[in-house]
C-alpha cells in the first residue's frame, strides 16, 4: 500500500493521464508524467513531467527512480518500454494485457480462448488474404489494422467483395483483421477494477453511440436488452482479468447480438465510456485505478442517480462550454488542449439525475 506523498508515474499525457492526476492527487498522491509529446495537458496538473522518447532508457530508468508505481493511460505504449520498466519498478496493470490489446489478432483469439465470442474474423496479412477472407467472411465487412487505430482510425469498411482494394490500400496496406458486420441494436461497456488481492469490481454498463467512428455518448440506464447481456458480458470480463491476473481498470467493448453479447475490443485502461463515473459514481473509474494500483481498497461503484448522459466535445463541440457551464445540471470538463481540429476530444460534459437541456 503506497503511502500519501509516494510518487505515481503515468505513460502517456493525454485527458486520461489528467484525470488520473487529478484523481491521485486528491488521494495525496504525486504524480509524474512521462510522454514524449511536448504538448501534455495531464502534465499540468502533476507535479513532475519528462518529455522524453518511448525509447530513451536512460530517461526512462531516472523516470522509474523517482516512481513509487508505473501505470499508463493509453493502450498504445511500446510494450518494450513497459518491459523495460518493469525491470526498474512496479508496473501496474502489466503487460500482458498490453501486448494483447495492441494486436487485435491475437485479442481475438485470446477472448475466444476464454469462451468469448468476437465478431467472425479472419488474418489478413496481405491483399491476396483479403479476397480469401470475404470469400469466408463474406460482406459487408470491416476492415482493421491489426496494430494501431483508435476512434475509427486504421478501418475501412467493405460493402461488397469489390471495396477490397478500396479498403486495402485506405489502411495503407497494412497488416489487418477482417470483421464480419455485426447485426446489433446497441453498443455498451464493461468496466471494472480489479485490486492487488483480486477483488473486482463493476460500473453499470452504460449504452454508447459513436458518430464517425468517435465515441458521441454514453448514456444510463441502458436498454432491457443490455441488461439481458450484462452479466454474461462481466463474466467473460473478469475471467480476462483474472487470467492476466490484472491490477487497476480494464474496459470491454461489446455488441448486442442475437444470441448474447458480442465482443468487440478490450483496453486495459480507464476509458471514455467511463467518463461519466467522475460524478455519476460514488468511486469514478480514475480514482478505483488509483486505489488499485496504489494497493488501497477499492471504492463503491454504485450509481448516484439515474438517468446519466455524458457527451464528448469534439472539435468545434468545445465551443458549446459557455452555454454548458449555465446549465446547472451539467459537469463541464475541459481538457485544456491548445489545437482545436476536428475529430480531436477537447472535452466532455455529464449530467446526473437530469437530462441535457
Amino acid at each position: 500500500m503506497l503511502s500519501p506523498g509516494s510518487t505515481i508515474g503515468i505513460l502517456g499525457g493525454g485527458q486520461l493521464g489528467r484525470m488520473l492526476a487529478v484523481a491521485a492527487a486528491q488521494l495525496g498522491y504525486r504524480t509524474h508524467i512521462y510522454a514524449p509529446d511536448r504538448e501534455s495537458v495531464a502534465a499540468d496538473v502533476a507535479a513532475q513531467h519528462t518529455q522524453a522518447a518511448w525509447d530513451d532508457e536512460p530517461r526512462l530508468a531516472a523516470f522509474a527512480a523517482h516512481c513509487d508505481v508505473v501505470t499508463y493511460e493509453f493502450e498504445n505504449v511500446p510494450v518494450d518500454t513497459v518491459r523495460f520498466l518493469a525491470g526498474h519498478v512496479a508496473v501496474r496493470p502489466g503487460v500482458e494485457g498490453l501486448e494483447i490489446a495492441q494486436d487485435r489478432l491475437t485479442e481475438k483469439n485470446f477472448v475466444a480462448g476464454l469462451g468469448g465470442r468476437p465478431a467472425p474474423f479472419a488474418a489478413v496479412p496481405d491483399r491476396a488474404a483479403l479476397d480469401a477472407a470475404l470469400e469466408r467472411i463474406g460482406a459487408p465487412a470491416i476492415l482493421k489494422t491489426v496494430r494501431m487505430g483508435y476512434d475509427g482510425k486504421g478501418q475501412a469498411r467493405l460493402a461488397t467483395a469489390a471495396d477490397a482494394d478500396a479498403a486495402w490500400n485506405g489502411i495503407d496496406r497494412h497488416a489487418a483483421v477482417l470483421e464480419g458486420f455485426v447485426d446489433f441494436d446497441h453498443e455498451f461497456s464493461v468496466l471494472l477494477v480489479r485490486g492487488i488481492d483480486g477483488e473486482t469490481r463493476f460500473w453499470d454498463s452504460p449504452v454508447n453511440v459513436h458518430e464517425g467512428g468517435i465515441l458521441a455518448t454514453s448514456t444510463l440506464p441502458p436498454p432491457q436488452a443490455v441488461l439481458d447481456q450484462q452479466d454474461d458480458a462481466r463474466a467473460l470480463m473478469a475471467k480476462i482479468a483474472d487470467e492476466l491476473d490484472y491490477v487497476g481498470v480494464l474496459t470491454g467493448e461489446f455488441f448486442v447480438g442475437r444470441d448474447g453479447p458480442v465482443f468487440n475490443e478490450m483496453a486495459p485502461r480507464v476509458h471514455n465510456s467511463g467518463h461519466w463515473t467522475i460524478e455519476g459514481t460514488v468511486a469514478s473509474q480514475f480514482e478505483n485505478h488509483i486505489r488499485a494500483v496504489a494497493g488501497l481498497p477499492l471504492g463503491s461503484t454504485a450509481t448516484a442517480a439515474l438517468p446519466v448522459t455524458m457527451h464528448n466535445l469534439i472539435g468545434g463541440g468545445i465551443e458549446t462550454v459557455p452555454a454548458l457551464l449555465a446549465d446547472p445540471a451539467c459537469h463541464v470538463h475541459h481538457y485544456g488542449k491548445a489545437e482545436v481540429r476536428d475529430g480531436r476530444k477537447l472535452g466532455h460534459a455529464t449530467w446526473v439525475g437530469a437530462s441535457p437541456a
